[in-house]
């Protein structure tokens, strides 16, 4: 395929005539007369110094670090110079504190410069890593190809990551596999689509939708909240039976997270890069809810999907992602319960439901937990404990499904609807026992009004959103401590 260079996808993505180069001439590094004929070589076959050019721009006026490769020089290699030139931009964007694109296309390590080369990598990683944790978006497009140390250092550190489709895209190159193992690498597995599939990736983005794309990223990472929407009227909350919300919790044309996300919020962009494969009962996005932005971790009904430990590590990225640009977090619990299979004891399920509850109830930004249907077991548990807890009418929680319980307590199902009422899991029984802060109406049911039910719910979690918005770090944390402490003495 062809592939797109530096100064096409420089030009794609930022507005026209914004850019201004960062690059000063590249090092002098030694090597032998062919290395330097093979640099001017390069130069003089694209125009660049060195296989990287860097600088800034804006995009729909926001400045903007860029980096990007330009396969063409050297195969996109990197070595001193060119990892010089990156670095001094990543340090440059964490000081004018600019969220960073970067592009990289590129077949790794520079052969003719060696281990010295190789370990070029480290400082890369090192100036991106500080530049996160400076809470700054680091934001990368994938270009064909894109292998090597260069996938395993700064190309696979995006807090969001997306790339081009049909590229290839893999840490082992598929010429040294060939060449090591007498065998072509098998077909269709370091490809964009097959990485996103496994959730490696976030998304493959045609180039021509790749600076709307961006818009959309940064005006939830970058962009001030607007104010938000009126909060709903106050009305009389029904008095429903608890088996009569689970029921209604169970219907399938019943509202979720992705119609919430559909009809409740703008700006959406859809994330699933966990590097630990994909989960389709774990739904996580960038979105705004009435003009404030967030991350967005909803659990997803699936027929027949109990979550698992891969669904859990996702839940733990969305997290760690609202930490580190230290947007706020709303959780959307909607599950029949855990996956009881021996792969998930296997694999660890109740140690990531453990981590999950944990990094939640400390997570150091606001947090707005949704009960929005049913709410059972533990991975139910593990996206709880927030700063502010809202349930749906019908939305319960409850440590088994009643007929669960009935089966402990009674030895068969028939007594579910007298567990669900006696154990209190439902959102009244939740509300008075200081679980949930609010009940969000449902007129009768979310399946019969799902519009007006997803902007009441919408609007709701706006102004929550805004209103942690004003509450100190410090303040928060304690006052989320002390809840969950107090709870049930």
């Amino acid at each position: 395929m062809s592939r797109i260079g530096a100064i096409e996808l420089r030009d794609a993505v930022l507005d026209a005539d914004s850019f201004r180069s960062w690059d000063t001439p590249p090092l002098e590094v030694g090597g032998s007369e062919e290395y330097r004929r093979e640099l001017a070589d390069a130069a003089a076959k694209t125009g660049l110094d060195e296989s990287v050019l860097t600088g800034e721009g804006t995009v729909f006026g926001r400045r903007v670090a860029l980096v990007a490769c330009e396969f063409d020089f050297l195969a996109g290699s990197i070595g001193v110079a060119a990892a010089e030139r990156i670095t001094r931009a990543v340090a440059r964007a964490t000081a004018e504190r600019l969220p960073l694109v970067a592009s990289p296309s590129s077949g790794g390590t520079r052969m003719q410069e060696g281990t010295v080369a190789f370990l070029q990598m480290v400082k890369i990683a090192a100036a991106v890593e500080l530049h996160k944790r400076a809470h700054l978006p680091y934001l990368v497009y994938l270009r064909h190809p894109t292998t090597g140390g260069v996938f395993a250092s700064w190309g696979s550190l995006g807090h969001v990551t997306a790339a081009e489709p049909g590229a290839l895209i893999g840490f082992l190159g598929p010429r040294v596999y060939e060449h090591l193992y007498g065998e072509p690498f098998p077909s269709g597995v370091q490809t964009a689509e097959n990485l996103q599939r496994h959730a490696v990736i976030d998304g493959v983005v045609p180039l021509e939708a790749v600076r709307s794309t961006l818009d959309r990223t940064l005006k939830v990472l970058a962009d001030a909240p607007e104010p938000p929407p009126p909060p709903p009227a106050p009305v009389p909350i029904a008095d429903v039976p608890a088996w009569d919300s689970v029921v209604a919790s169970r219907r399938p044309d019943r509202p979720g997270v992705g119609y919430l996300l559909r009809h409740g919020t703008s700006d959406r962009v859809l994330l699933s890069g966990t590097g630990r494969g994909e989960d389709a009962t774990t739904l996580l996005a960038l979105a705004r809810f009435g003009g404030q932005p967030a991350v967005v971790l909803g659990q997803q009904r699936v027929l027949g999907g109990m979550v698992g430990p891969a669904a859990l590590r996702e839940a733990r990225r969305g997290m760690a992602l609202a930490a580190g640009l230290k947007l706020p977090l709303v959780l959307v619990i909607d599950t029949a319960g855990p996956a009881l299979t021996v792969e998930a004891e296997q694999d660890g399920l109740a140690g990531e439901i453990a981590r999950c509850l944990a990094d939640l109830v400390t997570l150091d930004t606001p947090t707005v937990s949704i009960l929005l249907g049913q709410g059972s077991g533990g991975p139910a548990l593990a996206m709880v404990p927030a700063d502010r807890v809202l349930a749906a009418l019908h939305g319960w929680l409850a440590p088994l499904p009643p007929e669960g319980a009935s089966a402990i307590v009674f030895r068969d199902t028939d007594h579910a609807p007298e567990l669900a009422a006696a154990q209190g899991i439902r959102s009244a029984d939740l509300l008075r026992s200081g679980i949930v802060d609010a009940i969000v109406p449902e007129s009768p049911d979310a399946a019969d009004e799902p519009l007006a039910f997803t902007q009441r719910l919408s609007a709701t979690i706006a102004n929550e959103l805004h209103s942690l918005r004003s509450v100190s770090d410090d303040e928060r944390l304690t006052a989320r401590l002390a809840r969950y402490r107090r709870i049930g003495l």
